[in-house]
């Protein structure tokens, strides 16, 4: 039996042995795991690798809180109603929201994604337009725009939902850029904020009208019905794309910085009349004296009107010869009917305004009589005179200039009295066999717009 002193020794000497091997394969372990993760991801500092084949690049640009306010400076400086027109990117309504969100995504090489019609997630990574060529401005990439108008057919009102997520209602989350949507069927852009209570509304708004073509885009005070959670219509934001394990993915809807619930709550409106002042007052709550405001309001609508002044002479000019039918490009161009939409509303709007404020008519009058709109060379009207005859301005660019500023409200009439009329021919022949209940419905509204049309003629003192 060997001494007690070499079993100890040889114990010792199995024991540190052993303890090699564990520390060896622990050690062996570790660096495996490390150099799995070296070639896994991308190391610090390393830019991440990028087809030269995709949209744009974005290196380790991200979206931030501070990169959504840029967002919003850039809307409310560059996005105007012809925006579209300028740079000839037909749009529908949804097309508004995902075509700005895109450009300005390019412009500041930040990610953009969107989620197709068949459930499918494209951005400025994919590849599909890498054929193309590629320029440092974004509206004469032609790559960028090919997949900029393949992106635009792809989604919808309904795919919206899918790639932004509801926010709170409060200054901080609602800027420039935020979207609205109306239960799958319409969305726009909010263009800019008006805070000293010169607008019927705080938040103006950017929309276009279906089908899709080359348009001018409406600026409107903010509207829209109450807010749907199942759909999460409402206001709403993009979400921010992020790129995890080398795919491209949206950061979960909960973890943005502005996500809220709130709107959708049963009691978000209930000290007001209806979800459009309860945002109204979200935004801007301060109350103004009736009078304040309405002279604030007045000097806003006298501006906008003013504005008409050089885009009807402009319009005059290139079509009084003919060469605008409706509905072509140019008469998209050079006529007037979104503006002329957003004077009837504060035109309406000051008319609801003076009456619920019992406010001297008198002095309106004079206030309103002493503000001079010169329409043309040598030819002025006064603000009173748009004020009262609002409804007869013509948004036509091939019409004279007293037409279009309803210097001819007579004429206007009669030829609308001989509009229905036709109409009213026409669903005789077309449907009064084919279906009789739809002829009577639609010649009831006819009948209606001509009973309509003669008190106004009356009114007005027209003669024949």
């Amino acid at each position: 039996m060997p001494p007690i002193d070499t079993l100890n020794k040889r114990f010792r000497f199995e024991l540190i042995d052993n303890f090699l091997s564990i520390f060896l394969i622990y050690s062996m372990s570790i660096l495996v795991l490390l150099l799995l993760i070296f070639f896994a991801t991308p190391s610090f500092g390393q830019p991440i690798k990028e087809s030269p084949r995709q949209i744009w690049k974005v290196g380790e640009r991200r979206w931030t809180v501070t990169e959504e306010v840029q967002f919003g400076r850039w809307v409310e400086k560059n996005i105007t109603e012809d925006f579209f027109i300028r740079y000839k990117i037909p749009v529908d309504c949804a097309d508004v929201p995902y075509a700005i969100r895109w450009i300005y995504a390019r412009i500041a090489h930040l990610p953009a994604a969107a989620t197709t019609k068949d459930n499918k997630l494209i951005g400025h990574w994919s590849t599909d337009w890498g054929k193309f060529p590629t320029h440092p401005e974004w509206h004469k990439d032609l790559r960028f725009r090919k997949a900029l108008f393949h992106m635009l057919t792809e989604t919808t009102t309904r795919t919206l939902p899918l790639d932004t997520y509801p926010v709170a209602i409060d200054r901080d989350s609602i800027t420039p850029g935020t979207v609205f949507l109306v239960t799958e069927s319409h969305s726009g852009i909010i263009g800019r904020l008006i805070l000293d209570g010169s607008s019927i509304h705080p938040l103006q708004t950017w929309e276009a009208t279906s089908p899709v073509k080359l348009q001018k885009m409406s600026e409107r005070d903010f509207l829209t019905t109450r807010p749907e959670s199942t759909v999460f219509s409402g206001l709403v934001k993009f979400r921010w794309p992020i790129l995890e394990k080398r795919l491209w993915k949206y950061l979960p809807a909960l973890e943005h910085p502005f996500h809220s619930l709130e709107q959708y709550s049963g009691s978000f409106s209930d000290e007001y009349s209806d979800f459009v002042q309860a945002v109204a007052k979200r935004i801007d709550p301060v109350d103004y004296d009736p009078w304040d405001k309405w002279q604030k309001v007045l000097n806003n609508t006298v501006q906008y009107v003013r504005e008409r002044v050089p885009i009807v002479l402009a319009g005059y000019k290139r079509c009084h010869k003919g060469g605008c039918p409706e509905d072509s490009d140019l008469w998209g161009i050079h006529s007037t009917p979104n503006r002329d939409g957003k004077i009837i509303l504060l035109m309406d709007y000051l008319h609801h305004f003076i009456e619920s404020n019992d406010f001297p008519q008198d002095s309106i009058e004079e206030m309103m009589e002493e503000i001079s709109i010169p329409i043309q060379e040598g030819q002025s009207v006064t603000f009173y005179h748009v004020y009262q005859n609002y409804l007869w301005l013509s948004p036509h660019p091939e019409d004279s200039i007293e037409a279009r500023w309803g210097l001819k409200k007579c004429e206007m009439i009669l030829s609308q009295l001989r509009n229905a009329q036709t109409s009213i021919d026409f669903i005789e022949r077309t449907y009064r066999k084919r279906d009789p209940k739809y002829a009577d419905f639609s010649i009831r509204q006819q009948q209606e717009t001509i009973r309509r049309l003669i008190e106004e003629w009356d009114r007005s003192q027209c003669i024949f």
